[in-house]
């Protein structure tokens, strides 16, 4: 019996030791082979495990984003994989990274920007610091978010253009947010009176033209302020409450004229610059 059992062992141990291939100083054997499949397998259900936790809470339309990211991954975790096998087996690998050294760099310089943007895209998704629906300012443009990948951010502007920001820009420079914490934002008309205007009656036309405008919020409620003696006139500014920033423009743009209709049925004017010129004869 124990003579079957060595034996059966010895067979096991020379099928393993078989040599697939032989080079001048590189030996691939069956043993190598099935630990190569092995490991891949292995890695296989962690990146598994991996990308289940990491998407568990996100909605499925991130899911979805994450498959193409997580391909590539799977396939680099792979390559590592083979070659820390083949290292640990004997195989002389010095000839192939040698040869593949000045490949690896200059993809390296070819793709950092690509793979900045898809980091980028990653942290976005992640952290939920941007969201499809939100209203941002890019470069002075207004626009709300309609998609968000894994490279670039796709948003529509007022005047329905559509302008596609790379992803790395959001955690390199500044972008307003008028929508990350909650809906709701403050915005402001300002107009100026005047002189020797009665600044309560302005302040009372003020708050009547916001009173009934569409869109306007009644809580938080609007507010004047008296904001300074200007050079020609009284300066004040009508503060207000919207939940859709996007809709700003037309907004304001009501107010404005109701302001202009309101002054006029009540006689406050709103004055043009005054500039005093002294001519001197000599």
């Amino acid at each position: 019996m124990k003579e079957i059992i060595a034996d059966i062992v010895s067979n096991v141990k020379h099928f393993f030791s078989y040599a697939l291939y032989e080079g001048d100083e590189t030996v691939i054997r069956v043993g190598t082979l099935l630990l190569i499949i092995m490991s891949c397998v292995f890695a296989y259900y962690i990146l598994k495990i991996i990308r289940k936790l990491i998407t568990a809470k996100l909605p499925l339309e991130d899911k979805r984003k994450f498959v193409s990211i997580f391909k590539v991954t799977n396939y680099v975790v792979y390559i590592l994989v083979i070659i820390a096998v083949l290292s640990s087996s004997g195989v002389d690998l010095t000839v192939l990274l040698t040869a593949s050294a000045a490949l690896f760099v200059g993809l390296g310089f070819a793709l950092q920007y690509l793979f900045q943007d898809i980091i980028s895209g990653i942290l976005i998704i992640l952290d939920q610091s941007l969201l499809v629906g939100d209203v941002i300012e890019v470069n002075g443009k207004v626009g709300r978010v309609i998609d968000i990948k894994l490279r670039t951010t796709r948003a529509i502007t007022r005047d329905d253009k559509i302008i596609i920001i790379p992803n790395h820009f959001f955690l390199t420079d500044i972008v307003y947010n008028f929508t990350q914490n909650h809906k709701t934002t403050r915005e402001t008309v300002s107009v100026g009176v005047a002189y020797g205007s009665d600044t309560r009656l302005v302040e009372k036309l003020l708050l009547e033209s916001v009173e009934k405008q569409k869109g306007i919020l009644k809580n938080p409620k609007p507010n004047v302020i008296f904001k300074d003696f200007g050079d020609s006139a009284l300066s004040f500014d009508v503060n207000f409450f919207i939940n859709d920033s996007f809709s700003d423009p037309r907004i304001k743009s009501d107010v404005r004229f109701r302001i202009d209709q309101l002054f006029r049925d009540n006689g406050v004017t709103i004055p043009f610059p005054q500039r005093d010129v002294h001519i001197y004869n000599k």
